[in-house]
């Protein structure tokens, strides 16, 4: 079971920030993928969305509460960790006023 409470940020936005109930929940979270993690093009992806992030000035936590995404798995996409679906991707992108093509441009895939 998890809690929301509210974290006040930066210029007054707010973002729920989650406390997990239990170590279950801490222990589900999304790890590095075994077999993917460090892969070149998930690298390059990562770096372009945390230069295109930090360029728009929005923290990891509200391009991850936009894209209605856990802001550690935010964490894990940027250092190439996941092998991020598409439709994260989509989200990410949108959030960052880009189409996925644009994005994968950007990061020269």
């Amino acid at each position: 079971m998890l809690l929301l409470v509210t974290a006040q940020c930066l210029n007054w936005v707010f973002y729920p920030v989650v406390l997990y109930s239990s170590i279950g929940d801490y222990l589900s979270m999304a790890k590095p993928s075994p077999k993917y993690a460090g892969d070149s093009v998930l690298v390059s992806l990562g770096k372009t969305i945390r230069s295109l992030r930090v360029e728009r000035k929005i923290s990891q936590e509200g391009l991850a509460y936009g894209a209605d995404i856990d802001r550690s798995y935010m964490g894990g996409i940027e250092r190439g960790e996941h092998n991020i679906a598409v439709i994260n991707l989509k989200k990410i992108a949108v959030q960052l006023d880009l189409k996925i093509s644009e994005l994968f441009e950007k990061a020269g895939l």
